[in-house]
């Protein structure tokens, strides 16, 4: 069978070395809802799944990303509230999804406020995959 030209099968998804260094410059200079996140996935802390933070993904960078899993996880600031942010994001969730891979989204401020909710939210989305 001719594979699609349009997929990839490496973790990074031919990302360039410019998205490497700017998902460099971001894992430096992480948000706060992006600190308290990591600091409940790294380390293989959630169900033992591997999470990388600010994963070089296609044209992006991925907030967080479970290549076992091929998923990818986005923390929204106030600014995706605008419409042309949404369109933009739903431009990248559709990019994204298009190379088999799966992506849930939460603000900061349910990162924030309720850090156990989203990751139980995240254990549901990983028990409905697994079957």
């Amino acid at each position: 069978m001719k594979k699609n030209p349009l997929l990839s099968d490496n973790m990074w998804k031919d990302a360039s070395g410019i998205i490497f260094s700017n998902a460099k410059k971001l894992r430096e200079n992480p948000t706060e809802a992006e600190e308290v996140m990591w600091l409940s996935l790294r380390n293989n802390q959630l169900d033992g799944y591997k999470f990388r933070r600010q994963h070089p993904l296609l044209n992006y960078v991925a907030d967080f990303y479970c290549h076992q899993l091929k998923l990818v996880i986005e923390i929204d600031g106030e600014y995706h509230q605008t419409v042309e942010q949404k369109k933009l994001d739903n431009e990248r969730t559709e990019n994204i999804e298009f190379q088999g891979l799966k992506l849930i989204r939460f603000t900061n401020e349910e990162v924030i406020s309720n850090i156990s909710a989203v990751l139980n939210k995240i254990k549901e989305f990983i028990k409905i995959e697994e079957y």
